[in-house]
């Protein structure tokens, strides 16, 4: 499987001295961005001139003249990235075709300001490696620049090879993001146990998620994550930047600090976000051999005026794309089932028990059971998926009662 490392760089004064001072990472930035610029501009004048379209292939070579004719300017960007550099413009325009013909809006692709190019691409080990010292301190070599301090904050797996290497820029950040390829473990395939039965679990632990946005998370075990709220909390600090922003004269050397100061506050509740769902997931799948959720699309949470800045902000959508990477690193599953019907539904009896979105209490009036409404639904997407995995068919399977058979995308009998 392909997966992406992202390492910090701590690049000294003379390698990155700001966001726009002439420093060697800056340079290099700005040699890229003029290369795709020309390319950009080749190929629309070509089509004006002849009405035919270039390709890499046919770029490539007059742009590898134009840098071995310039070894100060173009010739400081390795050979592979200029390449590399070309094919990203020839999957840009492929984009814009295929969104062309789908009917979408097409975006034609558009000349790159200084603040809109951020990344180059490199081959590994030509023109950028991974090496240790004597001291065994992690440093990240760059042709022309030199041998970066990196924050090697986890190895990389044994056995992998690096594919690809992009050199990013964050604001005033540098970052390396490894794209390597390594064997996965195999999952885990059952036998699972009988879900709230009350007995220990031995062996293999499933679990089933309600995501919400009251609480995050309500796993089948009754164990409840908080919602953080990391935007809400920081909103008055983001109030004064923004506040602070929109009185600064456009074009000032004021005005882009302010917009920096907001950046990095954005940049920073991003952050904690995404390391909340890393170590989240992460001990989800170390905890369970099989993870049940609900294959919910979050449109009518993300376009509702009334949800929508508390599901942007809870990032139910990284949770769901964390927690399938990781469970495939560790051989853990992960089942999406049909959400319909999982609130309503009685996961002791199997009785429907209508309720509206305010109550937060199951209470079944036929086998009296009490529960919280999101641990209810979590056993429900259990009680799914186990029969799921044991059918070993979709989309038919027994229902969260075991007295029927129903199709996951129907009502309940």
């Amino acid at each position: 499987m392909i997966r992406t490392y992202k390492y910090r760089l701590y690049p000294t004064n003379a390698q990155a001295e700001g966001l726009y001072e002439a420093s060697q990472l800056d340079c290099l930035l700005w040699q890229g961005r003029t290369l795709y610029n020309a390319a950009l501009e080749q190929r629309i004048t070509t089509y004006q001139e002849t009405g035919e379209s270039l390709k890499y292939v046919d770029q490539w070579p007059h742009f590898r003249d134009l840098r071995n004719a310039n070894p100060d300017t173009l010739g400081q960007l390795n050979a592979t990235s200029v390449q590399q550099m070309l094919r990203r413009l020839d999957k840009a325009f492929a984009a814009f075709f295929r969104r062309l013909k789908q009917g979408e809006k097409p975006g034609f692709p558009r000349f790159k300001g200084r603040s809109r190019f951020n990344s180059l691409e490199y081959r590994y080990s030509d023109g950028c490696k991974l090496r240790f010292d004597d001291t065994e301190r992690a440093l990240f070599y760059v042709q022309n620049v030199g041998e970066i301090k990196v924050k090697h904050h986890r190895p990389l797996p044994p056995n992998a090879a690096v594919k690809h290497v992009i050199l990013k820029r964050s604001g005033r950040k540098w970052h390396v993001c490894l794209q390597i390829e390594y064997e996965a473990p195999p999952p885990h395939r059952g036998p699972w146990p009988e879900p709230h039965t009350g007995a220990p679990h031995r062996g293999p632990r499933p679990v089933g998620v309600d995501v919400g946005l009251l609480r995050l998370l309500t796993l089948s075990d009754g164990t409840q994550i908080d919602n953080p709220r990391w935007l809400r909390g920081s909103l008055a600090a983001l109030r004064v930047a923004q506040r602070r922003l929109s009185r600064r004269v456009k074009g000032s050397s004021r005005r882009r600090k302010a917009a920096e100061q907001v950046a990095r506050l954005h940049e920073h509740i991003a952050n904690q976000r995404r390391d909340f769902w890393h170590k989240l997931t992460r001990w989800l799948v170390d905890t369970y051999s099989l993870v049940a959720v609900e294959n919910l699309t979050l449109d009518f949470m993300t376009h509702n005026p009334r949800l929508s800045l508390s599901a942007h902000d809870a990032g139910l959508g990284l949770f769901r794309e964390l927690l399938t990477y990781k469970a495939e690193s560790a051989g853990t599953e992960v089942v999406a089932v049909n959400p319909h019907h999982t609130s309503q539904v009685c996961s002791d009896c199997g009785a429907v028990v209508a309720k509206s979105l305010a109550e937060r209490i199951h209470a079944c009036p036929h086998c009296h059971l009490r529960i919280d409404r999101d641990e209810n639904a979590a056993r429900n997407i259990l009680a799914l998926a186990l029969a799921f995995k044991s059918a070993r068919t979709e989309p038919s399977g027994v229902n969260v009662a075991s007295c029927g058979v129903r199709s996951l995308r129907s009502s309940p009998l």
